[in-house]
């Protein structure tokens, strides 16, 4: 079944920024300040309308790609989140993992995601560039080595020290952060810019309640794929590659049994693309560790539905969306979270995603257990029915939903997609889940050598120089 919904361009940047935001750490309004304050200086700089249009974009989708590298920086960092935070506005202690040949890597990485989801949205080519070379590129090295290079987009040095004094101020004062942007004047950014930026730093922030350029540029209400937007959160965490769209899929099809009308389905499916952006606020420590949760980690995985809510608060467009996505781990009882909802305060669209949403997420495997068999996934969920947390026709019409979908003995799944040969493909999905070589090779009785070889030969056709790349090309291409 296609998963047609859809979102504007300018949505879809404005949640993709809050995204960004949440998974380094950072307030969720940190890239839209990021965005005035380096559209301010553009202009200061004497740019056109159209450089300052640009400059607000990249600035907006700074951190787009941070989803791709959390796992990276949770190696290095431990915390993924708070690390992440505390590296950025420079509060972080002696840490030997972060060397350049460590951290590099992972601010490529970054850039070639930022920049692939800047295509698939459609923006321009200057913006696309500026995002590819804003923390380093595969082109370049070392991030700092072609700074005043004519072919780098100015917006990367605009965005570069906006995003700097917005993270800093907080943190160490107006006055101290800019004394520690003078410190990289002429090795991080030009310093002309940051004699520009200078006498202009505290009133550009305090005045950064209203916007610095409009919103409206050639293309901004252009739709664009929803599940865009879910793939680019489950970046996170490998092994959720295309977890949404599965939830998204199985709630629709389980919306007629269910008893919703028509008009009840389409949130439910937009709602099922977006219930997972709270989960980037969370370390990726606390989503892979074995065994039961402790009270902290609990405290934090609650957060995940207010997180959703609140980024309907701050995206419009998608406040009916986020809401009802906010409600995915309520359940009947009132056991859930994160408002301890329970009877009828829990609406028949509430029901059926929470149910499609733990029936994907029990048939999945994870890090620390293999995937429960339908079967099983079924017993659980009439049980819990039994028990009051969930709603009896919901589970019957998400189980109905779940027996039509399963692929039958002998028919092959079509193939949407020449890119890639068959056995590529199957490469492809594993090493998208999070497997290394030598596990894929495993699960598929050949070398690792084999795998790897294959993996190249992916990466090339895609145009992907890293696995997270690669997997946000293959979602969108449908291949897996």
């Amino acid at each position: 079944m296609q998963l047609d919904e859809t979102i504007s361009v300018e949505d879809a940047v404005q949640v993709l920024a809050m995204v960004g935001d949440l998974s380094m750490g950072l307030p969720p309004d940190h890239s839209v300040r990021t965005a005035r304050l380096a559209a301010r200086l553009a202009e200061e700089n004497g740019d056109a309308a159209d450089a300052c249009t640009s400059t607000r974009l990249v600035g907006l989708l700074r951190w787009s790609g941070s989803t791709a590298t959390a796992a990276g920086f949770a190696h290095l960092l431990g915390d993924d989140v708070l690390g992440r935070h505390a590296m950025v506005t420079r509060t972080l202690s002696g840490n030997p993992k972060l060397t350049l040949p460590n951290v590099l890597p992972l601010a490529q990485m970054q850039c070639e995601v930022a920049g692939d989801i800047a295509r698939l949205l459609g923006l321009s080519s200057d913006v696309e560039e500026a995002l590819r070379q804003l923390f380093g590129s595969h082109h370049r090295g070392d991030m700092q080595e072609a700074l005043f290079d004519p072919n780098i987009p100015r917006a990367v040095y605009y965005v570069r020290l906006a995003g700097d004094l917005e993270v800093l101020a907080p943190a160490h004062g107006t006055e101290g952060a800019m004394r520690l942007i003078g410190e990289r004047a002429g090795v991080k950014y030009p310093a002309t810019l940051v004699e520009r930026l200078a006498p202009h730093a505290q009133d550009w922030i305090d005045a950064l309640g209203e916007p610095s350029c409009a919103a409206d540029y050639t293309g901004h209400d252009r739709r664009v794929p929803l599940t865009i937007v879910a793939d680019v959160i489950e970046l996170k965490l490998p092994w959720l590659a295309g977890y949404s769209r599965r939830v998204a899929e199985l709630a629709k099809r389980s919306a007629v049994g269910a008893g919703l009308i028509a008009l009840e389905e389409k949130p439910l499916v937009r709602a099922a693309l977006l219930h997972g952006i709270g989960r980037v606020a969370v370390p990726n420590g606390v989503w892979q560790r074995p065994g039961k949760l402790g009270v902290l980690d609990w405290d934090q995985v609650r957060k995940v539905p207010f997180w959703t809510a609140r980024a309907g608060a701050q995206v419009p467009a998608i406040a009916q969306d986020a809401t009802l996505a906010s409600f995915v781990y309520e359940r009947l009882d009132g056991s859930g979270y994160f408002r301890k909802a329970r009877g009828e305060a829990v609406g028949p669209q509430e029901r059926v995603l929470a149910v499609a949403a733990a029936y994907v997420a029990m048939t999945s495997p994870r890090p620390w257990r293999p995937a429960h068999g339908d079967a099983a996934a079924g017993t659980l969920l009439v049980a819990q029915a039994g028990a009051g947390r969930f709603d009896r026709q919901a589970v019957s019409a998400v189980l109905d939903a779940a027996r039509a979908m399963a692929p039958r003995p002998g028919r092959a799944k079509p193939v949407q997609d020449a890119l890639l040969s068959s056995r590529e493909v199957e490469v492809l999905r594993h090493i998208s889940l999070g497997e290394t070589s030598r596990e894929a090779a495993r699960a598929m009785k050949i070398s690792p050598a084999s795998v790897r070889t294959q993996v190249d030969t992916i990466f090339e056709k895609l145009g992907a120089h890293s696995r997270p790349a690669a997997t946000l090309k293959a979602l969108t291409r449908g291949l897996i």
